[in-house]
């Protein structure tokens, strides 16, 4: 019958509706599905990165630790260094100081005995050997 027939073509027409909205459906869970396992590879990828870094850093912090305590020691030796040479740096200058006042008594010292002897001389006749210096020639 023709009522049967219109019946049977809007069934029809329904079921290639449902059809096309299930095919479409399928096709929306199947594109999120494939952007999910994108995400998911990204997410493994930047774990991975992740770890790498973490591990990086724990060896940079590991040596970094080793040059603050190597600088550390040689922070105080060059300390000590400083403290050396600036002391023997004062114990030169004190010797400088020492030997100038030194060469200033020694002169004065030499030109004191220079005029006794010259004044002794003068005073002493130039003959015969000088009884108060027994290493004293004649000339």
């Amino acid at each position: 019958t023709r009522h049967t027939h219109i019946i049977y073509l809007i069934m029809s027409q329904q079921g290639a509706v449902l059809q096309s909205y299930n095919n479409e459906l399928i096709k929306c869970i199947e594109d999120l599905c494939s952007k999910r396992d994108e995400l998911h590879q990204q997410i493994l990828q930047e774990e991975e990165e992740k770890q790498k870094i973490q591990n990086d850093i724990r060896i940079l912090t590991e040596r970094l630790a080793q040059v603050n305590e190597s600088l550390a020691r040689k922070i105080a030796t060059r300390n000590d260094y400083d403290r050396t040479i600036a002391e023997c740096e004062t114990a030169y200058r004190k010797i400088l100081e020492s030997s100038q006042t030194l060469l200033h008594v020694l002169k004065k010292e030499s030109s004191t005995l220079k005029e006794k002897t010259t004044s002794v001389s003068r005073t002493e006749p130039t003959t015969g050997s000088n009884p108060k210096h027994p290493h004293a020639h004649t000339t």
